[in-house]
């Protein structure tokens, strides 16, 4: 496979996920109600029912599944299959607050060279898997070139930007 450098699609960021529910209006209530996204306006040309959403810095499309009573239920909590993951400022508020809302959930713990990242997970009302971590703590370590500090966008940038100067530089 060519080794690919930069960013040859010129991407800027992830815009949306878009997720097929058994209820949109379940669905809505979870994110709103335990993510914090807010109903934005979709396009009214849609003939299908669904509703976009928005936090975070992203957007989240629920689209109305055509055959709900089809679609596979819920698994066990498996932290190694396809998720959505956010940073959050406390674990400890995050696992309470699932508590209280009597959420399942699975905690777990990854290391890497003496820094500890606690996860979350569970699923959404259709059995799609969302973490929460404090994965900001572990460091951004491209396979090439510098190191960047942490997952936070502004250190992204930092990257972005060296990959940059070192494509203009060749």
């Amino acid at each position: 496979m060519k080794e690919s450098v930069g960013n040859p699609l010129h991407l800027k960021s992830l815009n949306h996920i878009s997720l097929v529910c058994r209820s949109v209006e379940e669905s809505m209530n979870f994110y709103q109600n335990v993510l914090g996204f807010v109903p934005i306006r979709r396009p009214g040309s849609f003939d299908f029912n669904g509703a976009w959403l928005f936090g975070h810095g992203i957007g989240i499309h629920l689209l109305q599944s055509e055959n709900p009573e089809n679609m596979p239920k819920k698994k066990e909590i498996n932290p190694k299959d396809n998720h959505i993951s956010f940073q959050c400022e406390s674990m400890g508020a995050v696992e309470k607050k699932l508590k209280e809302m009597e959420i399942e959930h699975v905690r777990a713990m990854v290391e890497e060279g003496g820094i500890y990242v606690e996860q979350m997970f569970f699923h959404d009302p259709d059995g799609f898997m969302i973490e929460i971590c404090n994965c900001d703590n572990l460091p951004v370590i491209p396979l090439a070139g510098d190191m960047v500090r942490s997952c936070s966008r502004v250190n992204l940038q930092v990257l972005q930007r060296q990959q940059i100067q070192q494509v203009i530089q060749q």
